[in-house]
């Protein structure tokens, strides 16, 4: 069985390699557009100040790959789909057939619609070539505005900060992680960010790059100016549809498939930031893990398991500190219970969400010895069998 995978990314490997579980002989070829062997994306922000080198980003060495038979062809992006034909057109005009293919090839920064947003000194940080001109830029700045507070934008702060420059985060909502964290949770990570030098701004939106050939920093629609000779933009990532819209198969925000990760399309699967399952897109690791794993049995013609959606989670881990969030972190109504307890001088805060004698979800702000525990009783929801406030230890 010929399996063609289009990406090189989390879900890319993972769905690698369950297809090998379940048929150990399959001919698997990837074809990656960047020219660099998988690694994890939110190490870029340790790769971009150079506390990990190339081979240290990579999540296996090449040897790896040629251990398990998969075939990597890196730097040789996908130009066009061909499903009559069950082949796909590289971009050096080569074709490649496939029996089944999977589209696992990411999202693209988004860039809101910033006046100037073209300016030279204005950056993106979403692969290996984004941080290696960041990196050289970085050596001619002083000053640095991080738009977007999430966690791409907080991680990338401390980049640039390592990098020696004074560093800005501007971030529209009301608080820092807005999709992660409550506002009392978000008061004691920016009082951690403040304390290592980087200054936040929080409900504040950017109008224009200011500077006439170079970015010298932005405008705020309230009239404020942040300084900046290096303007980074972290303002989400969206689904990289063009190559499955092109070859005509159902895309809305990402690439549409069902619970076997299949497109609308026969023989083709998707998985990863890609994406759009039952209307929601994820763009996390955790659920393009679980994806992959379910399109890597699809693509060699099993109907287990299927995919029913993910509890949403993630992780940062900057600052010398741990934040997980894990499930459903806001009370939605009366019958869900929130339990908080904090400590701002040691930069804790532990929130819960019960509903049912069932923890749904959870912020855990310096609680790492925690994080595997209490994200497992989310995921499983089985009942406590200890009263909540067990769980609210500062330690």
């Amino acid at each position: 069985m010929r399996l063609v995978i289009v990406g090189n990314g989390v879900a890319a490997v993972n769905a690698a390699l369950t297809a090998l579980k379940v048929r150990p002989n399959a001919e698997i070829t990837v074809f990656s557009e960047e020219p660099y062997y998988y690694y994890p994306r939110p190490r870029l922000w340790e790769f971009l100040p150079g506390k990990l080198s190339l081979e240290q980003l990579y999540f296996y060495p090449p040897s790896w790959y040629e251990e398990r038979g998969i075939m990597v062809q890196l730097g040789t992006p996908v130009a066009q789909i061909k499903p009559t034909d069950r082949a796909v057109i590289l971009k050096n005009g080569q074709g490649a057939s496939y029996d089944r293919l999977l589209l696992a090839n990411g999202g693209l920064s988004f860039i809101p619609p910033i006046e100037n947003v073209r300016q030279r000194g204005v950056f993106a940080l979403r692969n290996v070539e984004d941080a290696l001109a960041i990196r050289a830029y970085a050596e001619r700045a002083r000053s640095a505005v991080v738009i977007g507070g999430g966690l791409l934008g907080l991680e990338s702060a401390r980049g640039l900060k390592d990098l020696g420059l004074q560093v800005t985060v501007v971030e529209m909502a009301p608080w820092l992680l807005p999709r992660q964290l409550d506002e009392p949770g978000a008061a004691i990570l920016r009082e951690i960010f403040e304390g290592i030098g980087i200054k936040t701004i929080t409900g504040a939106i950017t109008q224009a790059i200011e500077g006439e050939t170079q970015a010298t920093g932005i405008l705020l629609k309230d009239g404020r100016r942040i300084p900046g000779e290096l303007v980074l933009i972290s303002a989400g990532v969206r689904s990289n549809t063009a190559l499955a819209a092109a070859a005509g198969l159902q895309v809305n925000r990402g690439v549409v498939v069902d619970e076997h990760m299949q497109t609308s399309a026969p023989d083709i699967y998707a998985a990863g930031d890609v994406i759009e399952f039952q209307q929601r897109s994820y763009g996390i690791i955790p659920a393009a893990i679980e994806q992959a794993r379910v399109a890597g049995a699809s693509l060699c013609g099993e109907s287990e398991p299927t995919y029913q959606g993910t509890v949403p989670s993630n992780t940062l881990k900057v600052v010398g500190i741990s934040l997980t969030t894990v499930g459903t972190t806001d009370a939605p109504n009366g019958n869900y219970r929130e339990y908080r307890i904090s400590d701002s001088s040691r930069g804790l805060y532990k929130k819960l969400v019960v509903n049912n004698n069932k923890l749904v979800g959870a912020i855990l702000l310096g609680f790492p010895k925690e994080t595997a525990q209490i994200t497992r009783m989310v995921r499983e929801q089985e009942p406590l069998d200890r009263p909540v406030e067990e769980l609210l230890q500062l330690n």
